[in-house]
């Protein structure tokens, strides 16, 4: 098209337009094609850069994450009760262990293996690939479980606060190692009671290990889930151009292998498809650039979407999606330092499901998880966009109100929140009604600290609770002083127990009530505080029942009394048994095992239930009893019509033995003719052939009343306050002991 310099006037104008147009726009062309070519491989490179980084940071957040979680969903099974009772009954209950300690975490989960190891590092039951096994299958993992459960027997002996970390429920030790040839997540949790149940010795408590392996299904997985193309485990980092590998290394340091991928390249690819066009004409290579530009962006913005949901793993629950510890702790920072600047308040409350464990007991854990996110959809419903909704435990959730002009509108808040849950929910086909408990403390007025607020908030619960449930309860001073008390008594106690000189039993006899004889007493215990002074019982029994000391004050109670019952001239030696001491499986054995040590007859020893407990505890006491009764313990029911009051109930556990509480004594009414009430108990324990005694005797009138009823024994200050054995002694011998 374009020749060389002619004399022709056409040819010359042609080469006037090639040097001084189109050579300059063809020169401009190809300089900007070699500039725009230029600027798109660096961009391509820099592209590729932050794409494997921001996927390295990723891989490695969630293989962190992955550990935990496995942890976590230990948790799920192993905090409970009813796992305790299973894992330690003589008898396994295999399809039970499969369905909740087993098979189910690998169902449910994807857990590879499962493990339940005794006290003595004894398997008793293993699960391989979702199908029991044979304690065999443990010996390959023991070289590597039993240093971390080690770990987690020395963590057991630690101080209870340290412990747990924030986000745990139980403490538990978890690392990467080598199984089976496979590099895999390992996580020790040991299977304890739940909070309020009694405390288990670290060293006796059965242990649940679970095993998930960093296999070609995981890596899958994390490939489908975080866009890690061709991801993989390998022994050795890949040498191959443009792959990626992350360590995987256990605490120790000791490599395992790497965890590896071909990391998204949005550079290449934009190369890849401008190569074409770049032949062609300007126009082409720049509606090229800006396609890729655009596809670029597009490929940044799904890396940032990544990297988002990651930061979002880290600070969200991953079951309902509200803000998890780590965030409701920054959140709460956050609020009260805006708090100091202003003169608004912020209220934190603190709250829990009433009865969580029945839905988990009765529907499944499926079914409390719906429950679980149904109420946090209720809790996001009725705060406002500026609140912060957290989940931070298994039922427990928080709420942090910010911009509080008055103590009405959190009131209102709890108001609203009690209205929302209390709606009944749907869950596996059944309509369940569902309370709350919250406890509240505001800022600045309560504290200033986040610490310190959430403490308080906590002890405001933990009030609501005891107060009924299904309430709110907003913090006072007086809460503060009484946990602070309840610890004082906990630990004087604990120190008392150990010591063994503070603590004594006393005696209060029962006297027939025909003959005017002795025919027993009742043990109770009494403690000497040296700084104190004589203590309640009722200031200290519930203490040690809610923090397990009743089990090991209780055996001592046992043994003081049916040691001092063989040296007297009693028919029987009566002593209180608590609900904690009943619910516990060892409890019939025990008690055959101190009757053995002092050589007392077992039919002289009666055990005395309070009503309530007694009925409440079905489940765990028949056993207890029934083996008691086959051995001639007799069995008496304290403080009878205090509770259920019912007739059945006692027939059908084969009671002894009813104490009508003091409570009827005091209405007995002389000038009315006494007590219609106590003529009724008397008439249906004699027709059920049960011996009746009524406590708490103070006047004539009432002796009399009672004797004419019917009642079989009395008990009270009247007769005789409670002494001490060597005083029981002298009035034994002092007046014949009757029948």
């Amino acid at each position: 098209m374009f020749g060389t310099p002619s004399s022709h006037p056409a040819v010359d104008r042609q080469w006037r337009f090639f040097t001084r147009v189109a050579l300059p726009a063809i020169a401009a062309v190809f300089v900007l094609a070699g500039v725009l070519a230029a600027v798109m491989l660096l961009a391509a490179r820099q592209a590729n850069q932050l794409a494997a980084d921001r996927q390295q940071a990723l891989a490695t957040t969630v293989l962190k994450q992955s550990m935990a979680q496995v942890a976590h969903d230990q948790e799920a099974v192993t905090v409970w009760d009813e796992a305790v009772e299973k894992v330690r009954s003589s008898q396994p209950d295999w399809p039970w262990l499969d369905a909740n300690l087993g098979v189910w975490l690998h169902t449910y989960y994807s857990h590879d293996e499962a493990y339940i190891v005794d006290c003595s590092d004894h398997p008793i039951y293993t699960m391989r690939g979702g199908k029991r096994g044979s304690p065999s299958d443990y010996q390959p993992t023991r070289p590597v479980v039993a240093p971390l459960i080690a770990k987690l027997h020395a963590k057991l002996r630690l101080p209870a606060k340290t412990q747990l970390n924030e986000a745990e429920q139980s403490p538990g030790v978890v690392d990467l190692a080598m199984i089976r040839n496979h590099p895999a997540i390992v996580s020790v949790k040991p299977i304890i009671f739940e909070h309020g149940a009694p405390r288990q010795v670290p060293d006796r408590v059965y242990v649940h290990v679970s095993v998930r392996y960093l296999d070609a299904d995981f890596a899958a997985g994390m490939s489908r889930e975080y866009q890690l193309d061709q991801a993989s485990f390998a022994p050795s980092a890949r040498s191959d151009d443009g792959y990626r590998s992350v360590p995987l290394r256990s605490d120790s340091g000791a490599l395992l292998g790497y965890f590896t991928w071909r990391p998204f390249g949005p550079g290449a690819l934009m190369i890849k498809q401008i190569v074409p066009y770049s032949v062609g004409a300007l126009l082409i290579m720049l509606v090229t650039i800006l396609l890729l530009l655009r596809r670029i962006r597009h490929s940044t913005l799904q890396l940032e979407a990544s990297q988002a949901q990651a930061q979002h793993l880290a600070f969200h629950d991953a079951l309902t999606g509200l803000a998890n510890r780590a965030l409701f702790d920054e959140r709460l920072t956050r609020a009260l330092a805006e708090a100091h600047q202003s003169s608004r308040s912020v209220a934190l409350l603190y709250f829990d499901l009433d009865r969580f464990k029945h839905v988990n007991d009765t529907l499944g854990h499926p079914a409390g998880d719906q429950l679980i996110c149904a109420m946090a959809k209720r809790l996001v419903a009725a705060t406002r966009s500026s609140d912060v909704v957290a989940r931070i435990g298994g039922d427990e959730f928080a709420i942090i109100q910010t911009g509080v002009a008055s103590v009405a509108e959190a009131e209102v808040l709890c108001m609203r929140i009690v209205e929302a849950v209390s709606e009944p929910y749907l869950l596996a086909g059944t309509k369940l009604n569902v309370g709350v408990s919250i406890g509240v403390a505001m800022a600045p007025t309560d504290a200033r600290d986040r610490t310190e607020l959430a403490r308080k908030a906590d002890i405001a619960l933990y009030e609501a609770k005891a107060a009924g449930r299904g309430r709110y309860v907003f913090f006072a001073e007086q809460m503060d002083a009484s946990i602070r008390h309840r610890r004082e008594i906990e630990r004087d106690l604990r120190a008392a127990i150990a010591a063994g000189d503070e603590m004594h039993v006393v005696y209060q006899p029962l006297y027939s009530a025909q003959s005017g004889r002795i025919t027993g007493a009742e043990a109770l215990v009494r403690w000497q505080h040296p700084h104190k002074g004589l203590m309640s019982p009722s200031t200290f029994i519930p203490v040690a029942e809610s923090t397990g000391l009743i089990e090991p004050l209780g055996e001592w109670v046992l043994e003081e009394a049916c040691r001092a019952a063989v040296a007297l001239p009693l028919n029987s030696i009566s002593v209180n048994v608590s609900a904690v001491q009943l619910r516990n499986e060892k409890f019939a054995e025990r008690v055959i095992a101190v009757l053995e040590r002092t050589g007392l007859k077992p039919s002289r020893l009666e055990l005395e239930i309070t009503e309530t407990s007694f009925i409440e505890s079905v489940a765990n006491c028949q056993p207890n009893l029934a083996a008691l009764r086959a051995r001639g313990v007799k069995i008496a029911l304290d403080d009878f019509g205090t509770g259920y009051s019912s007739f059945t109930h006692l027939r059908y556990f084969d009671v002894d033995r009813i104490k009508i509480d003091q409570s009827f004594v005091n209405g007995i009414d002389a000038e009315a003719g006494g007590s219609a009430i106590i003529q009724a108990i008397v008439d249906l324990a004699k027709a059920s052939g049960m011996q009746v005694t009524a406590e708490g005797v103070e006047t004539a009138e009432q002796s009399t009343f009672l004797t004419e009823a019917g009642c079989n024994s009395l008990q009270g200050y009247l007769l005789s306050r409670p002494i001490g054995v060597g005083e029981l002694a002298a009035m034994c011998t002092k007046t014949a002991v009757g029948t």
